[in-house]
């Protein structure tokens, strides 16, 4: 489904070159907004909601398609071409909520490569996770691997392997394996592995020998979002791969985000992403 003006959806497809077939719906904004009035007054009105106010934020077009989503008269969303990625979470988070259980939202990407598919947490939302909440999204991120086929050996990466290294942040990354460890026993965990113990066998065999992960990692999980996100732009444009995400985890319902600078082929690989993940949740 497209949301928005349909005489400009129109416009555009045609000066694309785009033809919309017949499995393509257009629903115009503004002969729905005010269906949702009335229900987000009803979900925000502690926070001080009014049906003026709902109009107005009913005007964004993320507002709008997250109430859709809220009725379940859609099944995902997917925004952020010309959002913020604040912008593209802030109204799931207030009105879809995350899923039962989940205390934190994350991201990964997929990563493409010749011969196989690796996992990188959280790449795109929590900037400084704590120990507890680093824990969490290495298991949403196992799981997430899990579902789309993908067998989860789940790194979690630091700048020192195993022992060796001192600090703050490293007992951060200790202290999120052994919660992730002791939470989800069935997980194959192993931390802390910089990232070539973790993918390279050679250097495993040096640095960490009885890693059940290091060497063979498919779930890379990062410290933070500044390694995160400048780990997976440095491989992907470096190696000149395919990367397809952000996907969001712990959601009550599929919403994911795209980068303001995304291709064709980045939305397309979203809007999948996002209809089997709705697909699975329906299931």
């Amino acid at each position: 489904m497209l949301l928005g003006n349909p005489e400009e959806i129109k416009r555009v497809a045609a000066q694309q070159g785009v033809e919309l077939g017949a499995g393509v719906t257009i629903i115009d904004s503004d002969a729905v907004r005010e269906n949702y009035v009335a229900r987000l007054v009803e979900l925000r009105g502690a926070k001080g909601m009014t049906e003026v106010v709902a109009r107005e934020k009913l005007q964004d077009s993320v507002y709008l398609g997250t109430m859709m989503l809220e009725a379940n008269e859609v099944d995902g969303l997917v925004s952020g071409a010309v959002h913020t990625t604040a912008n593209t979470i802030v109204p799931p988070f207030q009105i879809i909520k995350t899923a039962p259980g989940t205390s934190i939202v994350s991201s990964i990407f997929f990563m493409l490569l010749p011969d196989q598919v690796l996992v990188y947490g959280d790449c795109a939302i929590n900037p400084d996770p704590t120990a507890e909440q680093l824990a969490e999204i290495a298991i949403q991120s196992a799981d997430s691997a899990a579902a789309f086929g993908i067998e989860p050996r789940v790194a979690m990466i630091s700048y020192s392997t195993g022992e060796s290294g001192k600090g703050a942040d490293v007992d951060k990354v200790r202290e999120a394996t052994k919660l992730a460890q002791e939470k989800r026993p069935d997980l194959i965990i192993d931390g802390p592995l910089q990232y070539d113990a973790a993918i390279m066998e050679n250097v495993a065999a040096s640095k960490a020998p009885n890693s059940p992960v290091a060497g063979k990692a498919t779930v890379f999980v990062f410290p933070d979002l500044n390694t995160g996100n400048t780990t997976y732009k440095a491989v992907q444009r470096s190696a000149d791969l395919v990367s397809i995400g952000p996907m969001l985890q712990g959601m009550r319902k599929p919403v994911n985000d795209l980068s303001r600078g995304a291709l064709v082929d980045d939305i397309v690989y979203t809007v999948a992403l996002t209809a089997i993940q709705s697909g699975q949740e329906q299931n």
